[in-house]
């Protein structure tokens, strides 16, 4: 599903359909769930997935700059890539919101949020193998898979800070010092915080694990 090259060639193009019909049929499904019942219970997954698909539009557009003007635009955009990486895999958490309500069997919620699920996981590992295969093109290989894996690392410690202590990306100019409080006062005293870390390292492992198998399967393909 990822892909080899950064400029919108047809397979570029034939991934964003693909992604596109994908977020499509979840934004259906939590439309017809509000038809079904009167209600907007699982609206607030539209945003989230609006706020997945920014890091993705974020390393598509470095890919789509070319030369110096890639270079400028690396830093102050990858900066901001980072930023907001983690609210594409954060939507796994909200699998927590499954629960039996009543005017909708537990299967369709279960089906939506799923959905909703994929969809950040699929933005979160097209948009990092993006960025990835930039810091590859100029540092190596072994310092691409370590920033990709610092990466996936920072993105489960951003999971734990939104989900829990809800923290949301436009902190860090709207709420900065108790952002920063609560980030140094767990980095000081780490077994003060036993489940911040466990948060971080479980995700972090398990999006790695999945991160390399899904980079596996697309490298198998190119080898049939």
């Amino acid at each position: 599903m990822l892909t080899s090259a950064l400029p919108l060639s047809r397979t570029r193009l034939t991934l964003m359909f693909v992604l596109g019909t994908s977020l499509t049929l979840s934004f259906l499904l939590i439309v017809g769930r509000v038809l079904m019942t009167g209600h907007y219970t699982f609206l607030f997954l539209i945003w989230n997935l609006f706020l997945a698909v920014i890091p993705f539009a974020l390393s598509t557009l470095l890919g789509i700059a070319q030369g110096p003007l890639q270079t400028r635009m690396l830093v102050p955009v990858g900066a901001v890539w980072l930023l907001f990486f983690p609210n594409a895999p954060y939507i796994l958490t909200d699998l927590f919101h499954l629960d039996t309500r009543p005017g909708v069997p537990q299967w369709y919620d279960l089906a939506l949020i799923l959905s909703c699920a994929w969809n950040g996981l699929m933005l979160a590992y097209a948009s990092l193998s993006d960025m990835q295969r930039l810091v590859q093109a100029r540092l190596g290989f072994w310092p691409g898979w370590a920033f990709a894996t610092v990466a996936l690392l920072l993105s489960s410690f951003g999971i734990y800070l939104g989900r829990y202590l809800r923290f949301n990306s436009w902190d860090i100019l709207t709420n900065p010092l108790t952002l920063f409080y609560d980030i140094v006062n767990r980095i000081l005293h780490p077994f003060s915080f036993p489940g911040t870390w466990g948060v971080t390292l479980v995700f972090g492992l398990f999006l790695l694990v999945g991160y390399g198998t899904v980079r596996l399967m697309g490298r198998a393909q190119e080898d049939v």
